[in-house]
């Protein structure tokens, strides 16, 4: 039996994890890692020259020179070197496409060979090869968002190709170390197959996609099986046996279609068609969501590892810091600040626990927080940061997709009310269950060196403008998702290379040392996007083929069926088993894949049988999908913090749902308040939105405060408050919603008189105040 939380001991954590923090994401050594002595700085003018290098070969023939004879010549150019505008552009195309092949290919091989001799040993090799390859990845990346010269799908093809490729190169050292030649092999060979693979696809897009869609030849087939296991094994790497399970589940259902029982048993889809699905057709593993990802989200978590490389982290913790030090739980707070401004661009509340809770699990320890709590705290903060906008962890993207006629700045103002009732109660939790055990409410001696008001200020314009700028291209100029992220994206990497300019000439250092350091954060932050990114397209690649053949069987109408049969028609026990059902598939997954899935199989059953509205769906299920981090026996979110923490797993869920409690009433307020995520800022929605406020608010109060009255009347005050909560929340009829918030407050009132010591004193003093008299 799990221990609790307020007993526990933590045997496993060193006396000393409190300086944890000095070495965390705050770190300020070299991200490159460059060798020692003339050896780095042959390395870093390697990967410095690289840059111009990869912009020439990329952009120069594809777009400079297009446009300069187009402005140099303009509608003369065709009268002077074709009489047919047609075939001239169709030759400047061709002429493009040879030169950067030819380049691309005398490139990566001197790239190589330099690697070769300017690195030493397996591990920084391989570093510098993800290094250098991810800078041209990032560039074409950015060459299509500018450009889109060609079809979005042809586009994905490549993108999947060299983001495997990436993922490849990145994990091979530590089986080449270790002598795992079972490892190495495994992974080379599925790396040769992806990028072979794709290459094929993408040379062949023209012929599979369009003139021979539905056939395919038994080499393809053969090709396409091979792609098949390797993207399954890549899968289980990345995410280890749940996920797995997941596809091969998914392909497995697609095979014994007539074996299935019931409602879920279809006609059978043979393995060629299986295999057409996922490869040959260049849908499944190539699919939408893969285009998603190459389109829109990639450019977003370059964002985010440009972020990183810059020293954005140090920034909000420090700001968090500051802005928490005006209430005792200021310290926890600086946990749920942090982790949901970083957690909004991230697309993994996992990943976002590992990455803020590596400097924020330590730093409450080190104030007297409970590693089980901190762990708690963290594990919820980094989940509400995937609802937040303007980003909502990528799934904002995803959903403008797949509901008609919704852009991408709908789905971010449908976001804000829930988002506010969320963050508002997570913090209130935080401070009822963190003040009481924080030491030094204070926060003294966080940091070791303090910013300057001036630093401060260049610093918040450095990361706040290229903020601002995607705010004001979605929403004032509303210009599409991919031109919004590329000016994003450009604006970080120019204001990371200016500001610290403009800092080095304000304190009279050295410019020329600045330039180089932001360039080489610059190239670092090339990398941490990879590192970001490819995990994410990998999970949503192979969720893509599994969506596809489950679409394929008609599973979304049988499931339709199903929850339809078993809850009677009955809306809210539709909705309950909707949400189980959400919180099963989400396991283990990221929020954009868990919230795919979801929104493919669930939310069309929510609009079609229980006419529910498509926005409130689609949150309904986004929500509850993200659930499944928190919920134990899995919850990969908690596992992931109190990992940090060294606390137990168990006592560290308990911690992670009494602060969450909120989150998992919240979608059902949605449902039957579809006003809350209308988009529409009126009586309606913001009356909904203050009452799902309020009664969050009496639910974290009922599960958290501490009251001082026997077991028996403090469980049934807990209960009251509870329940109260729940139907201020979601009770379809307003009145009821007043009623029961007005239940709260007699409670609260209640639980605070009887609380004192003389009862009947407070009682008078309260009368006295309230009717002008004196006490």
């Amino acid at each position: 039996m799990a221990t609790s939380p307020d007993d526990s001991t933590d045997p496993t954590d060193p006396p000393d994890s409190a300086a944890v923090p000095d070495e965390s994401i705050l770190d300020d050594e070299e991200s490159l890692d460059l060798a020692p002595g003339s050896r780095g700085t042959k390395q870093l003018w390697l990967y410095l020259l690289s840059l111009p290098f990869w912009i020439l070969v990329i952009f120069v023939p594809t777009v400079i020179l297009p446009n300069f004879f187009a402005g140099a010549y303009g509608e003369a150019l065709p009268a002077l070197l074709s009489d047919d505008p047609a075939a001239l552009a169709t030759l400047i195309e061709d002429t493009s496409t040879t030169v950067i092949g030819i380049a691309g290919i005398v490139g990566v091989a001197g790239i190589t060979a330099l690697i070769l001799r300017y690195g030493r040993g397996i591990e920084e090799r391989l570093r510098m090869a993800l290094i250098s390859y991810s800078m041209p990845f990032w560039l074409i990346v950015m060459w299509y968002s500018y450009t889109q010269q060609m079809p979005r799908g042809q586009y994905a093809v490549a993108f999947l190709g060299c983001i495997l490729g990436l993922y490849v190169v990145s994990e091979l050292d530590d089986p080449l170390i270790e002598r795992n030649w079972i490892e190495v092999g495994l992974l080379v060979v599925s790396g040769l197959i992806t990028v072979a693979t794709s290459a094929y696809l993408f040379l062949n897009y023209q012929q599979v996609a369009i003139d021979t869609v539905g056939r395919a030849t038994d080499p393809q087939i053969g090709m396409a099986f091979l792609f098949t296991l390797a993207m399954i094994y890549l899968t289980w790497r990345s995410f280890g046996m749940t996920f797995l399970v997941v596809v091969l589940a998914g392909i497995a259902y697609g095979l014994a279609g007539p074996a299935m029982p019931g409602a879920l048993s279809h006609g059978g889809l043979s393995p060629s068609r299986i295999l057409r699905i996922l490869v040959v057709s260049v849908d499944g593993f190539y699919g939408f969501l893969t285009r998603l990802v190459a389109a829109w989200i990639a450019l977003f978590l370059l964002y985010a590892g440009l972020l990183k490389a810059y020293g954005a982290f140090n920034l909000i913790l420090r700001l968090a810091v500051r802005s928490a030090k005006y209430v005792d739980s200021g310290i926890a707070q600086t946990a749920v600040i942090a982790s949901a401004v970083i957690g909004s661009v991230n697309g993994s509340q996992t990943a976002n626990a590992g990455m803020t809770g590596s400097f924020t699990i330590p730093l409450m320890k080190k104030n007297g927080v409970k590693p089980e709590t901190a762990g708690g705290i963290e594990a919820v903060a980094s989940t509400s940061g995937q609802v937040l906008p303007p980003v909502m962890g990528a799934g904002a993207f995803i959903m403008a997709s797949l509901i008609t006629g919704v852009t991408y700045v709908d789905v971010i103002i449908a976001g804000l009310i829930p988002a506010a009732v969320l963050v508002v109660s997570i913090v209130m939790a935080v401070h009822y269950v963190a003040a009481p055990q924080i030491d030094d409410p204070e926060m003294s001696n966080v940091f070791q060196e303090s910013m300057t008001r001036r630093e401060m200020v260049l610093e918040s314009v450095k990361y706040g403008v290229p903020l601002a700028i995607l705010i004001y291209v979605l929403g004032v100029l509303q210009y599409t998702v991919m031109t919004a992220a590329l000016y994003t994206a450009v604006s970080m990497i120019a204001f990371g290379i200016a500001i610290p300019l403009v800092q080095a000439t304000l304190d009279g250092e050295s410019r020329k040392e600045a330039f180089v350091g932001t360039l080489e954060q610059t190239v670092d932050g090339f990398r941490e996007g990879v590192i970001v990114v490819a995990p994410v397209t990998i999970i949503l690649a192979a969720i893509n083929g599994v969506v596809d053949i489950l679409m394929a069987t008609g599973v979304p109408t049988a499931i339709s069926l199903t929850l339809l049969d078993l809850s009677g028609g009955v809306p809210i026990i539709a909705f309950v088993l909707a949400m189980i059902i959400c919180i099963l598939l989400g396991l283990g997954m990221p929020t954009t894949a868990a919230y795919t899935v979801v929104a493919l199989l669930v939310a069309p059953t929510l609009i079609s049988q229980f006419a529910v509205p498509e926005f409130a769906a689609h949150f309904f299920v986004f929500y509850a999908a993200i659930l499944a981090g928190l919920t134990p026996p899995i919850a990969t979110c908690v596992a992931v913090t109190c990992g940090i923490s060294g606390g137990g797993f168990w006592g560290s869920c308990k911690e992670a749902l009494r602060i969450s409690a909120p989150l998992f009433i919240l979608p059902f307020a949605f449902v039957y308040h579809p006003e809350l995520v209308s988009g529409s800022f009126n009586y309606a929605s913001l009356s909904a939105g203050l009452l799902a406020l309020f009664g969050s608010i009496a639910i974290i109060h009922g599960i958290n405060y501490q009251f001082v009255f026997g077991r028996g009347q403090t469980y049934g005050l807990r209960v009251a408050f509870f329940v109260a909560g729940v139907l201020a929340m979601v009770h379809p009829m307003q009145i009821v919603q007043v009623g029961s918030l007005a239940a709260v407050g007699a409670l609260y009132v209640l639980q605070t008189v009887v609380g004192r010591p003389n009862p009947i004193a407070t009682i008078r003093g309260a009368t006295g105040m309230l009717s002008g008299r004196k006490r």
